[in-house]
C-alpha cells in the first residue's frame, strides 16, 4: 500500500512506536525492505538518497509499484534533499514524501527555505520532512555531537512556522561509522522536553547506525516515530558476503545472499523500533502521481 509518510509517522507516534526507514539504492534492496516489513506485518518508508541512483524518475517508478502491491503501508521518501532541484525531481518521480534538509543554517533560513518546499509539496498531496538542530558525522564526533543539539523551545515554533509533517532532532548521533568498539551517547531527557513541547508530534531520529539496541529501543518509546538506518544494514550485507562461500556457481547467489543480509538485519531493527505487528489499513486518497523524465520539466 502506496502512503505518505506523514501518515505513517502520525499513526507510529499515536501509538508510541518508531517505524523503520532503510536507505535503499535499487529494486534489489527496496524489495528486501519490503518483504522484512510485510513478514514482520510492519509498516516501512524507503528512504532514498538523491545520489544513490543515476536515474530517479526510474527508481520512483520502481518503488511505487513495489509499495503499491505491498501488504503493508509503504512510503517513497527523497533523504536529506539538500538542493532544491533534487526534492522538486522527486516529487516528479513519485516520492510520496520529501525531507528537506537545512539544518546547518541560522534557524530563520532555515524555516523560511523549508516553508517554500511545504508549501509546494502540500499542494500536490506530497509531505515534508524536515531538521532542527543539525545531525553530524560519527568521524567528527568529539565536535558535532554537542554543536548544534535540538532546541526544545524553538521545536514548537519552528513546527507552526514552516508546517512540516515529522521533525528530525539532535539529540547526540551521528551520520556514519564511528570508530571501533565507540558507542555515542544520547540525551533522554531532551528528547523527552522535545516531545513535550511539540505535542506528540512525529519526530525522526538520523545516524542510528553503531547505537547501543537498548538505547535505539528507549528512544523509540520516549518519541522517535521513524528511525533512519543506513552503515548498519551495509555492513550486515558486507560482513554476510565476506563470510558466505560464493565460489563457483554459487556466485551467481551474490545478489540474493547480500539482499537476505539486509533484510535480515532490517527485520531485527523493526523488532527493536516496536514496529512489529503494526501495519494498519490507510484511508484510501489520491496521492502524487509520477512524471516520466527530467528533460520534460
Amino acid at each position: 500500500m502506496l502512503v505518505t509518510t506523514k501518515e505513517i509517522v502520525e499513526h507510529a507516534s499515536a501509538n508510541n512506536y518508531a517505524v523503520a526507514a532503510p536507505n535503499v539504492s535499487s529494486e534489489l534492496d527496496a524489495r528486501g525492505f519490503i518483504e522484512a516489513a510485510e513478514e514482520l506485518n510492519a509498516p516501512v518508508i524507503l528512504d532514498v538518497a538523491y545520489p544513490a541512483h543515476p536515474d530517479i524518475y526510474f527508481l520512483g517508478k520502481v518503488l511505487r509499484a513495489l509499495a503499491e502491491q505491498s501488504s503493508v503501508p509503504v512510503a517513497v521518501q527523497l533523504d536529506h534533499g539538500f538542493e532544491k532541484e533534487h526534492i522538486l525531481a522527486a516529487i516528479r518521480a513519485g516520492f510520496t514524501s520529501v525531507m528537506i534538509d537545512r539544518s546547518s543554517l541560522p534557524f530563520e533560513e532555515n524555516v523560511r527555505d523549508v516553508k517554500e518546499i511545504v508549501d509546494y509539496a502540500h499542494a500536490v498531496g506530497v509531505s515534508v520532512e524536515a531538521e532542527l538542530g543539525h545531525v553530524g558525522f560519527a568521524d567528527n564526533y568529539a565536535h558535532d555531537r554537542d554543536a548544534a543539539l535540538t532546541s526544545p523551545e524553538e521545536a514548537l515554533e519552528y513546527i507552526q512556522k514552516t508546517g512540516v509533517d515529522c521533525l528530525a532532532v539532535a539529540i547526540g548521533t551521528a551520520h556514519g561509522a564511528y570508530p571501533k568498539g565507540f558507542k555515542p551517547y544520547l540525551d533522554f531527557d531532551r528528547l523527552v522536553e522535545i516531545k513535550k513541547a511539540v505535542n506528540n508530534f512525529p519526530l525522526v531520529l538520523h545516524g542510528s547506525s553503531g547505537t547501543d539496541i537498548e538505547d535505539i529501543r528507549k528512544v523509540c518509546t520516549l518519541g522517535i516515530n521513524k528511525v533512519n538506518i543506513a552503515n548498519d544494514l551495509c555492513k550486515a550485507t558486507v560482513d554476510c558476503l565476506k563470510a558466505a562461500d560464493l565460489e563457483g556457481a554459487k556466485a551467481y547467489t551474490v545478489w540474493e545472499v547480500g539482499k537476505n543480509a539486509a533484510k535480515a538485519k532490517l527485520k531485527e531493527m523493526i523488532e527493536v523500533y516496536g514496529s512489529a505487528g503494526k501495519a494498519w489499513t490507510p484511508v484510501a486518497k489520491g496521492l502524487p502521481k509520477a512524471e516520466t523524465t527530467m528533460d520534460e520539466h
